[in-house]
């Protein structure tokens, strides 16, 4: 009677606890190694464009790519890139800042205010138009480039700064995005109480909404500042001028353009490719405190 009153009442056969211990002993080197080797997947496409920018190009055929080359021509293929057509390189940087920084800034205003309307008013054709948005961000932006050529070359439109902007100021998904995010975080009766003390609509979206709305903000910034930035098709198609070429067309140009030995276009190309990525970085720095400050106040609120 004393044995069975002592033994456990849930108890897990004996060899359980062991082979429990067993695989912990093991599923920590595992999800090291796999850790390991998602990093360097990610981190090998950018060392190895690194390195290469610091070869010539017999050099950079003919050595290990993952490593330097004898001798270090970084230096004479920065010194190419910036005097290519009299430093046509920073026009095209221009450019792209110019269509990714104020396409950004003016779909990130236009995604948050169109967000707001659908979380926050009723009206009639409301659900049709939220359905309307969710079909839409699901077509491929490729597809919608001829449509988009068609229409600006009617409105004499093509071959300005214009073709490449307006249509970077409207994306679906941005507004979905905002939309969701209003739906959890701003609520009806903070808006109510701002009626009833007589703040106008826009007094209220502008001085209570928009404060609350730094994280999406950033969110939605980033997400198009970068598709702006590697935008590739748009520009290709409406743009004819070099002086209007954004980063990723006049880099793809280098390639496509017959050099002498002297001057190799696709060293050059890997230096710019280098320097396109310093805009990334710093927006990506720049937005950083606007994510942490909105997840504190998430936190806070929790």
């Amino acid at each position: 009677m004393a044995t069975a009153f002592l033994r456990p009442r849930y108890g897990k056969p004996a060899g359980t606890v062991a082979r429990v211990s067993h695989q912990s002993r093991w599923s920590r080197p595992g999800i090291l190694i796999c850790l390991a080797l998602l990093a360097f997947y990610s981190i090998a496409p950018l060392w190895w464009l690194v390195v290469s920018v610091t070869k010539s190009r017999v050099e950079l055929y003919n050595t290990n790519g993952l490593w330097f080359g004898a001798e270090n021509h970084v230096v004479e293929n920065f010194r190419q890139l910036f005097t290519y057509e009299n430093g046509i390189f920073f026009r095209w940087m221009g450019n792209s800042i110019l269509y990714a920084g104020v396409g950004a800034i003016v779909c990130t205003v236009i995604s948050l205010a169109a967000g707001y309307s659908l979380s926050k008013f009723d009206f009639p054709g409301k659900k049709i138009e939220m359905a309307l948005v969710m079909a839409s961000f699901l077509v491929p932006t490729a597809l919608l480039t001829l449509p988009l050529y068609l229409l600006f070359a009617g409105l004499h439109l093509t071959d300005t700064v214009w073709a490449v902007l307006i249509p970077s100021f409207v994306n679906a998904f941005d507004v979905y995005l905002a939309k969701e995010y209003i739906d959890g975080t701003v609520p009806d009766e903070l808006l109510e109480a701002a009626r009833v003390d007589g703040a106008g609509e826009l007094l209220i979206f502008r001085k209570i909404v928009l404060p609350m709305l730094s994280t999406p903000a950033a969110t939605i910034f980033i997400l198009t500042f970068v598709l702006q930035w590697n935008n590739f098709y748009l520009p290709i198609t409406m743009l004819r001028g070099s002086d209007k070429w954004t980063l990723a067309l006049g880099l793809y140009s280098f390639m496509q353009t017959k050099q002498s030995s002297v001057f190799d276009p696709t060293t050059i190309a890997l230096a710019g490719s280098v320097v396109s990525i310093i805009p990334l970085a710093v927006v990506m720095m720049l937005m950083q405190r606007f994510w942490r400050s909105g997840v504190a106040l998430g936190a806070v609120k929790g």
